[in-house]
């Protein structure tokens, strides 16, 4: 049975003037799924995430929340959805209990209901020991805890997280990203962030925007098959002549290495590592390393946002 789409975006376009922010955009995310929506500065994605949360209208296209169309019914569609800003809209001043509380009347929680919401809301951040401190004596990463319960306090299907990482130490990271993957568990999650290790920890999917356009949509596993370079290192203790290297089969390039190895590229389809294991061990070369380059997640999303740069502004 095909999975239910509890975000659905077509064809979604913003322009301010002239300048075409967002271009037609279009993208689904399941029950259960972390998506990892990622851009460089000025591609287009806080752009999106104000459009989607209700924020911003589009110019162009369409946004439902669990089936629930945005732009014609957005008070009813926004009971589905949670949200926490880049900034968490926290009231410091008041201890967590009084601010939950106040969060849970916003989203019109039966009076009767409050009590509970507030305490699960606190039970699955971690917050239980400190309902009665004021948030402005909390650590920066409980604050951003605080945040998150606010946005999920009226049990929303859809949880959206803009950069809910930044600034923490390397521990509350940790958290809140174990955190999220527990929120994929009952909700679907899509989280906007600059931090790539955080897309490989949490996410399921990962979405890449560039110039208004996305430039990527594939699984953690698709990005993985991504990472794995055309080329292999190669260690020889006696190696041959380039030539030689060549003339095997799958073999394109062979570039030398400042550590006396040498890279040799390939096509993707075509593995020469049998074939170099083989000649090595038969001609004496003396193998000592055969391995598979990789490329980082940071070398895939530059390469994918790097390409046909436009020139400044100004410039020719």
């Amino acid at each position: 049975m095909a999975q239910h789409s509890l975000i659905s975006v077509e064809h979604l376009s913003r322009r301010y003037g002239n300048t075409l922010a967002v271009n037609d955009v279009s993208f689904s995310v399941q029950r259960g799924e972390v998506l990892g929506f990622l851009g460089p500065n000025g591609a287009g994605k806080s752009t999106t995430m104000q459009m989607l949360t209700g924020n911003l209208a589009p110019s162009a296209g369409a946004i439902r929340i669990n089936g629930i169309d945005l732009l014609e019914a957005p008070r009813e569609a926004k009971r589905h959805l949670g949200f926490l800003p880049e900034q968490p809209p926290l009231y410091r001043d008041l201890n967590v209990d009084e601010y939950l509380g106040f969060c849970a009347r916003l989203h019109q929680i039966p009076r009767a209901r409050i009590a509970r919401a507030v305490a699960e809301s606190k039970e699955r951040c971690g917050l239980g020991e400190v309902g009665r401190r004021l948030i402005h004596q909390l650590s920066k990463g409980y604050q951003q805890r605080v945040g998150i319960a606010q946005a999920i306090i009226h049990g929303p299907e859809v949880v959206i997280l803009d950069e809910p990482t930044v600034g923490l130490d390397p521990i509350q990271i940790r958290e809140i990203r174990q955190l999220i993957r527990e929120l994929g568990g009952e909700h679907s999650v899509i989280l906007s962030t600059h931090i790539l290790p955080e897309v490989q920890a949490t996410c399921d999917r990962v979405q890449i925007i560039q110039r208004g356009e996305l430039v990527l949509s594939d699984t953690i596993a698709g990005i993985v098959q991504r990472m794995q370079g055309s080329s292999v290192i190669l260690g020889l203790r006696r190696p041959p002549d380039e030539a030689s290297l060549l003339a095997l089969e799958g073999v394109q390039a062979v570039q030398a290495l400042d550590d006396g190895r040498l890279r040799i590229l390939h096509a993707r389809q075509h593995n020469p590592a049998e074939a170099l294991a083989t000649a090595a061990a038969q001609r004496d070369w003396g193998l000592y390393e055969l391995s598979p380059e990789r490329l980082s997640l940071e070398e895939v999303f530059v390469n994918l946002t790097t390409r046909e740069t436009p020139a400044e502004e100004g410039q020719p």
